[in-house]
């Protein structure tokens, strides 16, 4: 079946031969290939083995020949996108930006922005909160100054520069609800760049301006003052929670909006939010669980704020950078991913915690030598339909909060270290791991995909690599049969682990599958044509229902990232492997009955055990 596939693409393959990464002349870095259709497409069909029937398969297969075949639309769509390579820095990038997105129209807490949770810190009061709140806010400051400096922010992968271009649209954008889709609001170049943070507590929104007269920061010190000021500013919490309006439906969000600017004064407040450099969230202690529980209601809470009595409209989730600093020593960070990837989040969050590790962390404030102007109190009136809109953003608020199952847990028997001494790649492994322990549960492989870095490319941002693979079916089925024999089931449990790291490398080469699918269907509509009968059969609605959504978070930190499924009958995992153990942050929605992310971590950490268990019965000593 794959030969017939490969074969009856030849043609296209000596007529269009495959772009190589080729360099821009403004970027040292190369520009993202073109993938070679019909060899991407053989994957995808690969892709779709473990997932659908033998009949569908060759339903799918017939109508891939169809496409791919010599003078057809295959043809002329690789020309078109060849065509947009040449003419644009990255042919994905703003695909991806639009279609993931910003035409997206699912609430942004959950759904669509991750949340970072940081270590605990020391501190357990409003004192400590305030003090660690102005030295973050420094913390990002220098981190600024670093990414403007001449010599800027040299990142390396595999000896490789990393593209760095994002960081300049970090601070001073927001993204702008609308009708249709959403658009990212990033200040004008040639005008001066903002000079103010946004700052909520007790859901009242405050603007700190934190640069001097002369461009120079204002010291942390400085900063700690007006904290001070703003927290005896800010203790009434009867105020309307504005702030969960954008937790709601974009297409909600973007009514009330229209509604809401309309008056000068809630223009003039919102605006001053959309152009601060960042927004800070003090927020209120939340309820006390205990020590087992901690770590997922932190994960929940700075995912979502912990619903309307909460903390949730002490946000601004528009807002590509959201801090959040807790009174009882969380912390942690949410970001919109419409402008800003994990790679590089994590890469400011460790240069932040670094500053913030420097010296003694509670010094007693300095009286600043010049007095700055007080924070300025943003204001909004409420005419009756923002309430009413206010009311129903709670609403769905609540429903989310409450729908959403999160189990965050670390693994401590083994980490990275020990599948990198068996030569098994540490993520390939955990993935195969999940593989076999959503098997376990539901009796059969999903569609899965992972998040994976594009920035080795000149604009790059992000991709997914397919993870079910005919590979991890063989594996997942000998698993627990009592007739194979364990070296049979360790070869298979190779050649899976094997096999997704391969996948893996194709995608980060620039060759992927579903990269490729995004391009076809934007070309087609753009253009005005009908999408090929290949991605409206329904083997392509099966193999793109993410039902387990993944990542893996390669830092060196301490930090869990966590964020929500992207099906309602799915999962999310967030792996975070140290060298001998392996946070890990799974979440489900309780409207399924069918999920459960409690069972699915309990599985995740058998079938590491199993696997870990299956490699020292074979290759005894060898621990």
């Amino acid at each position: 079946m794959m030969r017939n596939l490969i074969r009856c693409g030849g043609p296209l393959r000596a007529a269009l031969p495959l772009l190589r990464g080729y360099h821009s002349p403004s970027s040292p870095l190369p520009r993202q290939p073109v993938p070679y259709l019909s060899k991407v497409l053989a994957r995808y069909l690969r892709s779709l083995q473990p997932l659908v029937s033998e009949e569908e398969l060759e339903g799918t297969r017939e109508l891939m020949q169809e496409f791919l075949r010599p003078g057809g639309q295959a043809e002329e769509l690789q020309r078109q996108l060849q065509r947009r390579a040449e003419r644009t820095d990255n042919w994905l990038t703003d695909w991806r930006q639009q279609s993931i997105y910003l035409e997206n129209h699912l609430p942004l807490p959950v759904h669509s922005s991750p949340a970072v949770i940081l270590p605990q810190r020391d501190y357990k009061d409003w004192r400590g909160q305030l003090r660690f709140a102005a030295k973050l806010i420094s913390g990002v400051l220098d981190f600024k100054a670093k990414i403007e400096s001449p010599e800027g922010l040299k990142e390396l992968w595999r000896g490789r520069s990393l593209c760095p271009d994002q960081y300049r649209n970090f601070f001073g954008s927001c993204r702008e609800p609308g009708y249709k889709r959403d658009r990212v609001l990033i200040h004008p170049p040639h005008k001066a760049p903002p000079q103010h943070v946004t700052v909520c507590r007790n859901y009242q929104f405050f603007r700190i301006d934190v640069y001097n007269s002369d461009g120079t920061p204002i010291t942390e010190d400085q900063i700690h003052q007006q904290m001070l000021f703003l927290r005896a500013h800010s203790y009434k919490t009867d105020k309307e929670p504005v702030g969960v309006l954008t937790t709601d439906h974009r297409n909600s969000w973007g009514r009330a909006y229209a509604s809401l600017i309309r008056d000068r004064l809630n223009r003039d407040s919102v605006r001053s939010i959309q152009q601060s450099l960042f927004t800070l969230c003090l927020d209120a202690t939340a309820l006390k669980y205990s020590e087992d529980l901690y770590s997922s209601r932190t994960a929940a809470q700075m995912l979502h704020g912990g619903g309307s009595h909460a903390n949730s409209g002490n946000r601004w989730f528009d807002k590509t950078l959201q801090f959040v600093v807790g009174e009882d020593g969380t912390c942690g960070l949410i970001y919109d991913q419409a402008t800003a990837d994990a790679s590089a989040v994590l890469t400011m969050l460790r240069h932040v915690l670094d500053y913030c590790a420097r010296g003694p962390s509670l010094l007693p404030p300095r009286t600043p030598l010049i007095r700055l102007p007080p924070p300025r109190k943003l204001y909004f009136n409420f005419p009756t339909d923002i309430k009413q809109h206010i009311e129903q953003a709670k609403q769905n608020l609540d429903i989310l909060v409450n729908d959403l199952d999160i189990c965050c847990f670390t693994f401590t028997d083994f980490g990275k270290r020990f599948p990198q001494r068996h030569n098994l790649g540490p993520g390939a492994f955990l993935q195969i791991a999940l593989q076999l322990a959503y098997y376990r549960l539901h009796g059969a492989l999903c569609a899965t995909c992972e998040v994976v870095s594009m920035r080795a490319f000149h604009r790059g941002r992000s991709d997914v690599v397919r993870c079910s693979s005919p590979e991890a079916l063989e594996f997942v089925h000998a698993a627990d049969d009592p007739d194979r024999k364990a070296e049979e089931k360790l070869s298979l449990m190779v050649r899976a682990v094997e096999s997704h790291q391969e996948s893996t490398e194709q995608v980060l080469q620039g060759q992927s599958v579903d990269g490729a699918i995004l391009a076809l269907k934007m070309l087609c509509i753009s253009s005005g044509v009908a999408l090929p009968s290949l991605f409206m059969d329904t083997s392509y609605a099966i193999s793109s229902h993410w039902k387990l959504f993944t990542g893996q978070v390669s830092s060196p930190m301490d930090c869990v990232m966590c964020y929500g499924p992207l099906v309602p009958d799915g999962y999310s995992a967030c792996f975070a492997p140290s060298e001998d153990s392996v946070t890990v942050c799974v979440s489900a929605f309780d409207c399924c009955q069918e999920t459960d992310a409690q069972k699915l971590s309990e599985g995740l950490q058998d079938a590491l055990r199993d696997m870990r268990a299956l490699i020292l019965e074979c290759r005894p000593g060898e621990e």
